[in-house]
Order: structure tokens, then sequence, then C-alpha cells
């Protein structure tokens, strides 16, 4: 940013904004502000503070920040933390970065159990940052639960955001590919799966496809490889009356629920995001 500008709030939110929204960001001011408080250390508002004056080393590091969101980092991972379920999860660039796409999840299962405090086991296969697991404890407050994720990377992420949100004391996490390693029945199983084609990783966004890990995004030739992994573990994880709640991709449905049947599964049904896409396949034992 240019050393003439008045290093403060106002004027420097007001140049980061136009410099933001040159390069293309969808939330111009929104992300100059959410890096402007951290780069003064600080979560707080900065309304009302325009003509207060930042030392020089705090617009320098602002500047930084500002040069990576302009060339395309997202503005979670420059914070290293995105918001999910109104909780703040820890990302490492093991994880995939927790999308609004994916509460849709956390609601089908508000709607499926409205009895909050029924003592639910609950499994979440590629945890990640363990923001679907994390989510539904914060929801059910006698439940339990497992996350899987066969990187240790997640793994360690996901159980420092349980132990923040207090929640480590229901929250088991251990390194699996898918349910190899998961002994158990579960009320509930829930997974956000990786479910791009892999011809189609190249034209996804750059904030997509240079920050989010690949294991978290390809999804073999057709984008369904994860699905006929589950399907074939269903019947052994699922409880009587049990029900999985997966996330696909746009279009993907009729191919999910195609897998699921094969499995001898029964699908139950399916749930929309909030832009009225089809998001979720929910699934029972037969």
């Amino acid at each position: 940013m240019p050393s003439k500008l008045a290093h403060n709030v106002g004027a420097l939110i007001t140049a980061a904004t136009r410099r933001l929204a040159d390069s293309g960001a969808d939330s111009p001011r929104l992300d100059a502000r959410l890096l402007l408080a951290f780069a003064l250390g600080e979560s707080g508002r900065l309304h009302g503070r325009e003509d207060e004056v930042i030392p020089a080393a705090q617009a320098a590091r602002f500047e930084a920040l500002l040069g990576r969101r302009c060339a395309g980092e997202p503005v979670s991972r420059i914070l290293g933390s995105r918001e999910f379920w109104s909780l703040e999860f820890e990302l490492s660039p093991a994880t995939l970065d927790p999308r609004p796409d994916s509460e849709t999840l956390i609601d089908a299962l508000r709607e499926i159990f409205p009895d909050r405090s029924a003592p639910l086991r609950i499994l979440d296969l590629g945890t990640g940052t363990g923001c679907l697991l994390l989510a539904a404890l914060s929801e059910f407050p006698n439940a339990s639960g497992t996350g899987v994720d066969i990187d240790p990377e997640c793994i360690s992420v996901a159980a420092r955001n349980a132990e923040k949100l207090c929640l480590s004391d229901r929250a088991r996490m251990i390194c699996s590919s898918w349910a190899s390693e998961v002994n158990g029945l579960f009320d509930i199983v829930v997974s956000n799966p990786p479910y791009i084609p892999t011809s189609e990783i190249e034209s996804l966004q750059p904030e997509v496809r240079i920050h989010d890990p690949m294991g978290a995004l390809d999804g073999g030739v057709d984008g369904l490889d994860a699905y006929r992994n589950i399907s074939e573990s269903l019947d052994f994880l699922l409880a009587e009356n049990g029900i999985a709640l997966l996330e696909f991709g746009e279009g993907q449905g009729q191919d999910v629920a195609r897998i699921m049947r094969t499995a001898g599964l029964t699908v139950y049904g399916f749930r929309n995001d909030l832009a009225g896409i089809q998001r979720c396949i929910l699934v029972r034992r037969t």
C-alpha cells in the first residue's frame, strides 16, 4: 500500500477495498476489514474506529496479508480459521476449508432427530477439521462421536478443534482409510467425501484448486469413488434405525443413490442446500 497514505483505519480499509475489488474479490470490503482486524491482532469490530492511527508495523503486516488475498489466497486460509455452524475451526493445508453448503447435513440432522437429549453415536468419515462431527455434537449434548481421516495432520487439527470447543470429552479422532479401522455401531454417519471428477479439477476456481488439499477434492474418474467405498461399509456401521447423511456435488444425486441401492441400502431421501441445489442424500440399512 502506498506509503503516502495515512495509516488510519478508514484510509487503509478504503484503499484495500479498492485493490481487492480490482483483483476480483467477491466481498472486498468485508475481506479488507477481516484482514485489518487480524493484522491488528484483534477479532473485534472496527466500526467507529475509522480515525484511529495504526502503527507502521501493523500497517505493513496488513499490506502483506492484503497482497496474499489479492493473489487469490482465501481469507480463511490467511486467517487460519473458518466459521462453520457458528463455531470457529482451525484450518491447515491438510484440511478442506468447510463451506456453508455442508451445513445442510447438520440442518437435516436436527430435523431427523428432534430430541436434542438423545445419546446418539456419531461417525464422521473424512473428518478434516472435524466440523461436521463437532457441529453435530454441539447440537446434541448427550451424543458422542468418532472422526476418521486418513491424514494424521487432519486428525491433529480436528483434535485441537474439539479441545478448543470443549468437546474433546465426547469426540474421538482416529487415523483410518475410511472405515477400515472403525469398530462399533453408529446412529448417525456423516461424510463430505471428495466428489470432483479428476478431469474437472483443473477447471475449479484457483481458491479451491490451489489451496484445498487434492485428496479432499479428487473423487476419481467419475467423482464417485468415495461413495462406492462408503456404501460397502454402511451396512455394518449403521445401528438399527441409524441413518447416513452424505454430501455430494451438483447433479450427482441419482448416481450416488444408485450406488447405495446397489449395495443393498435404502435411500431415505435428499436435502437441498440454501441455493436450492440437491446436496445431501439420506441412507438407511434395508
